[in-house]
């Protein structure tokens, strides 16, 4: 049987497993493929066996190297005990023989050593006094100044009467050069106290320390040591005053001051207050006081207590020769030249309240030119609470009340009598700043703002291509950009956040704007101011209390009336002045809009007497500025009222229903902040209110001029080209003898085209500048100027000669034409009817001087003949021109003239408009001979409860009850709530 050959293949032959396929049928790559299996678990399991022999190796080398170094360490440990015992074996043996002859050298060597341990003293104090000095122990290095006199004295060592040397010097010449050597520790040592007195972080032993050593160098009393320390502490408060800005932050300088203050006191009270007689003893309570007597006493007293800190008792132990020093050396004490009287309560108290005196004024003049280079409140705020973090650690806080009490006999308030006014003066003086800068950029962004309308106004009248910016464009024109569509005009959120979850602080859509013809100009000046509002807004919120934390600082004003107590003395309410600062604040953003104002006055002004075109458009921005200020900015309210005070009032409910509360509750509730609010938002509404009523009047004269020329056409054929249609009527007369005679007349149905050339010019001027946003008085008063004039120029019409020549005579056609249009032009501009008036009372008495005039030119018979379809005409026509012109007529007019029509056979049906004021007025609806009766039935009950029309939802209502009607498809309210959608 032949061998497989597949089977004798290796596996390092295997180099390329796509030759296997060549070369081997499906059988055979399977038997290699076990067989280099078999051989990769055999390898494996060789490894396996191979590691774990290894790490039992490593295991048992790692345990020997552990016991070889347990045994070296024992023997080390054994021959170092053998050589410590044999040294000590020796040593024993050669002291025994030294001894008894040192004990005969010393008896006649005693004498000598006392000189010398002398003379080694004085030359090695020296080196003992700078080692004192640079670790700051003054007392210590005046103690060994002191001592070292004593030791010149005993020695000998000052010059004899003759000017020869003492014997100690002529046997030591070294000791010349350090006498003269001694002689400048005086001062140096008097110097490093008086710098030490100036240091802030310097202990109260060392402070007490320092004024010992001055007091025992220059004999002084307490009470110049009281002067010294009060005077070095004023040296370091005019120092940390004059440093470099650069060289530390103008916070870390205040509380470097306030803590130094602080500090003085304190050190004051532990150094030199003694408590009265039958008090406790100084140290005895929870304040360490005169500690200055105390040291003093250990000083320079004989008592047992001080024998323990003689000058030499911590260096006798130190040195073998200290044991041939006098008593008078190692027992030396130094000594006052006066005695050391306490300070009585009364001078203590007047000394520092002078120097508290002196300080304030330095501290005040100091801090507030260092104030100066805060420009920010938060910037106040961070050192105001760095100062409060200070005054209010324990350390402080804990005794300060008393330590005040004590000393001054009264409490010091360091925030309160030092610092709280220059705060509140800086505060003051950036707020007056800021609220500068806003204004002064707010005037120029108006004024560029303005310039850029004129020069739009100037290219679009020429038809030149304008180089400006859109918004200008859409500022010309409002219609333009209520029409256009933009990105924005929709929230990307509008599909999920509904109207009523969002807030004023939420960004509004573009379409909203466009409901109330803000233009990209007026949003772009509201959203730059109030911007900038809100900037000063969070920086004056920096210095106030966070909402959060609004009531803790109520509760501390509230309770900042109540006495002081010790545990909180040195800390203060950081808030107690926040009323200064809102209203600093308030007055500053009050003077910012006043400001802006004046700006826009001043260019009203510029325009009231005669405007041109060119300027309306720059008016109409100002008067949409000023309209919607209050609303578009939300910060500037937030700056008024207080940031928690503007948004609780925004969250108290609608003004219909703040009207429900009592007129009492009212003027309790109502705070000076928000009497500033009113009034500004009435000075706002003033301003606009005179922008729109020039705009408004400029409007009406240019039109009633065209009108007026018209109106006083002369000729004949003037006179024709403004004519239009007139109908045939058929009426039926009753003749003398009783039969019944039917005869034609004709009387006009349209008003003339000069007329209708009026309203719609008026209209068009009303929608190109936003109609529907305008305010309602200005609307009214437009029209009510329109109505005026036109009465005037038909009142000059009347004044006219009768008999002049060259000017076409009144006819009764013509007089009948004049009188349709006077009256629908008063029915149409009219002023709207208000309750408890009648239409007729609040005519102008021209229209009726103007009508009768008119009337005489009719005859008689043929006006009685003539006023009912006159009238029927006169509504119908109304009714007509109700949607083209929506923005002159209101709803009052609407209802009054739709329920007067009820009663005639017109085969018309008005829809009414909703109770507020619409873009669109009345629209039109076919209606069959079904529904004519039920229509009719439904409006004869409508005057029963008219105001159900008026109410919201009732037009949809009214869709609902026709669509029950009839199963008809209606076109219009698919078309109607299309439209409504988009």
């Amino acid at each position: 049987m032949a061998e497989d050959p597949s089977l004798s293949l290796r596996v390092s032959e295997i180099k390329d497993p796509a030759a296997l396929f060549e070369r081997y049928n499906t059988d055979e790559i399977r038997r290699i493929e076990r067989k280099v299996r078999g051989e990769i678990e055999q390898k494996k399991e060789e490894l396996r066996q191979m590691v774990g022999e290894r790490y039992r190796e490593l295991m048992d080398a790692a345990d020997t190297i552990g016991e070889m170094r347990q045994c070296s360490e024992s023997v080390v440990q054994s021959i170092q005990d053998m050589h410590q015992y044999c040294h000590s074996l020796k040593r024993g043996k050669t002291s025994v023989t030294s001894s008894s002859r040192q004990e005969s050298q010393r008896q006649w060597q005693d004498k000598f050593y006392t000189m010398a341990a002398q003379i080694k003293l004085l030359l090695e104090i020296p080196e003992r006094i700078w080692s004192a000095m640079e670790a700051s122990q003054y007392l210590q290095a005046t103690q060994l100044y002191l001592l070292c006199c004593h030791l010149h004295s005993l020695l000998q060592l000052e010059a004899a009467t003759g000017g020869h040397y003492s014997p100690v010097l002529a046997r030591f010449p070294i000791l010349v050069r350090q006498v003269a050597t001694t002689g400048h520790f005086r001062s140096t040592i008097l110097l490093d106290s008086r710098s030490l007195l100036q240091g802030r972080a310097v202990s109260d032993q060392a402070i007490a320390e320092a004024l010992v050593s001055t007091m025992l160098l220059e004999g002084s009393s307490p009470r110049q040591a009281l002067a010294d320390f009060l005077l070095a502490r004023k040296a370091s408060i005019h120092q940390l005053l004059n440093q470099p800005q650069h060289g530390a932050g103008i916070k870390a300088q205040v509380c470097s001051l306030v803590e130094l203050l602080v500090t003085t006191l304190f050190q004051a009270y532990a150094v030199f207050y003694l408590p009265p007689e039958g008090g406790p003893r100084p140290g005895e309570g929870t304040l360490s006081c005169g500690m200055l007597f105390s040291i003093l006493e250990i000083a320079t007293a004989n008592t047992p207590a001080a024998k323990g800190k003689r000058v030499m008792q911590g260096e006798t132990s130190t040195g073998s020769w200290f044991k041939y020093l006098p008593p008078s050396i190692t027992e030396f004490q130094p000594t006052l030249r006066t005695l050391a009287q306490p300070i009585q309560r009364e001078q203590l108290r007047d000394t520092l309240q002078q120097w508290i005196d002196t300080c304030k004024e330095v501290i005040c003049h100091g801090v507030g030119g260092l104030l100066v280079y805060v420009k920010s409140l938060k910037g106040l705020a961070a050192i105001r609470d760095a100062v409060w973090d200070l005054l209010s650690t324990e350390s402080i806080s804990q005794h300060w009340s008393t330590v005040c009490q004590r000393l001054l006999e009264r409490p010091l308030a360091v925030w309160d009598d030092f610092l709280q006014q220059l705060f509140l003066q800086r505060l003051k003086a950036i707020t007056k700043e800021e609220t500068e800068a806003i204004s002064t950029s707010s005037i120029q962004l108006l004024t560029s703002a303005v310039r850029d309308l004129e020069g739009q106004t100037i290219h679009t009248s020429s038809c030149t291509s304008p180089s400006f910016s859109r918004g200008a464009q859409f500022e010309v024109d409002v219609a333009s950009f209520l029409w256009s569509e933009s990105p924005g005009d929709l929230l990307s959120d509008a599909g999920w956040v509904s109207v009523s979850q969002r807030g004023q602080q939420h960004q509004r859509s573009s379409l909203a704007m466009k409901t109330q013809a803000l233009t990209p100009c007026v949003q772009n000046f509201c959203s730059s101011m109030d911007a900038k509002l809100k900037e000063r807004l969070d920086d004056v919120q920096h210095y106030l209390p966070s909402q959060d934390s609004g009531a803790d600082s109520n509760s501390v004003s509230i309770t900042s009336s109540v006495p002081i107590t010790s545990t909180s003395a040195s800390s203060f309410n950081r808030y107690t002045d926040s009323p200064a600062v809102e209203e600093a604040f308030r007055e500053g953003c009050l003077a910012c809009v006043h400001s802006i104002l004046t700006s826009i006055r001043s260019e009203l002004a510029t325009t009231s007497p005669k405007p041109v075109p060119a300027q309306l458009s720059s008016v109409l921005f100002m008067a949409r500025l000023c309209q919607s200020m209050g609303e578009l900015c939300p910060n500037l309210k937030h700056c008024i009222l207080g940031k928690q005070n503007g948004s609780e009032a925004t969250a108290k409910g609608t003004p219909r229903q703040a009207k429900k509360l009592g007129k009492a509750r009212t003027a309790t509730e109502f705070s000076p902040a928000q009497a500033k609010w009113a009034g500004l938002k009435e000075e706002l509404l003033n301003c606009s209110m005179e922008a729109y009523r020039i705009w408004s009047f400029s409007l009406s004269k240019v039109l009633l001029d065209k009108f007026g020329t018209a109106l006083h056409a002369e000729s004949a054929g003037a006179i024709l080209t403004t004519a239009t249609n007139w109908e045939d009527l058929e009426i039926q007369e009753e003749a003398e003898s009783g039969s019944s005679v039917t005869s034609k007349i004709r009387l006009p149905v349209q008003p003339s085209w000069f007329v209708q050339s009026l309203l719609f010019q008026l209209c068009v001027e009303v929608n190109r500048v936003g109609g529907h946003a305008l305010p309602r008085p200005t609307l009214q008063e437009l029209l009510q100027a329109c109505h005026a004039q036109v009465l005037d120029h038909f009142h000059s019409l009347t004044q006219q000669a009768p008999n002049r020549e060259a000017v076409f005579p009144m006819t009764q056609n013509r007089a009948l034409q004049l009188l349709f249009d006077l009256r629908y032009l008063s029915t149409t501009l009219g002023c709207r009817l208000e309750e408890g008036k009648s239409s007729r009372s609040q005519q102008d008495p021209r229209f009726h001087e103007i009508c009768d005039w008119l009337e005489s030119f009719i005859d008689p018979f043929d006006l009685d003949v003539f006023t009912p379809p006159l009238n029927s005409n006169l509504n119908r026509l109304s009714q007509r021109t109700s949607v083209l012109l929506g923005l002159l007529t209101g709803s009052e007019k609407q209802f009054s003239l739709r329920s007067s029509s009820l009663n005639s056979q017109e085969p018309y049906n008005i829809l009414p408009l909703a109770s507020s004021q619409i873009r669109f007025g009345l629209l039109p609806l076919s209606m069959s001979n079904v529904r004519k009766s039920k229509s009719a039935s439904r409006s004869s009950e409508a005057p029963h409860q008219p105001e159900d029309s008026f109410r919201p939802g009732s037009l949809f209502r009214q869709l609902v009850d026709q669509e029950e009607d009839t199963a008809a498809p209606s076109l219009f309210k698919l078309s109607w709530l299309s439209g409504m959608a988009k």
